[in-house]
């Protein structure tokens, strides 16, 4: 039972990174020119963003499988709160040197949601590492 309470967190946190990614990778890989659009950006050649788009889906597909059992699976976790924290730390270097076009919430939300995942995942990580 222990058990199953130190793993909640880090379920939780996969699941939302899982969801998150999912969203994300079919809005760049199926509709680019509404993301686009959305941020308020430069227009941008939207083979780039069909390509990150698939990558997100793909991550995304393999949280959800280590969502379901996360034994052992330590390096795929550690991955994807790094990945999240690399990110996060990229949009922000982004935004402080105004390297970003488009509207300033929308760099704003996406550069604080993925280093809050990055936080989350690592949370997981650190309260569920007997099982991984």
């Amino acid at each position: 039972m222990a058990q199953n309470d130190e793993v909640k967190l880090l379920k939780f946190s996969l699941l939302v990174v899982a969801l998150v990614s999912l969203i994300e990778g079919l809005g760049y890989l199926f509709a680019p020119a509404m993301v686009v659009k959305l941020t308020g950006g430069n227009p941008v050649d939207f083979a780039w963003l069909r390509w990150v788009g698939g990558v997100i889906i793909a991550l995304g597909i393999g949280t959800l499988m280590v969502f379901s059992k996360p034994e052992k699976q330590g390096i795929f976790v550690l991955t994807t709160a790094l990945g999240h924290l690399l990110a996060g730390l990229g949009l922000l270097y982004s935004w402080i040197r105004h390297e970003y076009s488009g509207t300033t919430w929308f760099i704003a939300i996406s550069t604080c949601l993925v280093l809050v995942l990055s936080a989350l995942v690592f949370w997981g990580r650190s309260k569920a590492k007997k099982i991984l």
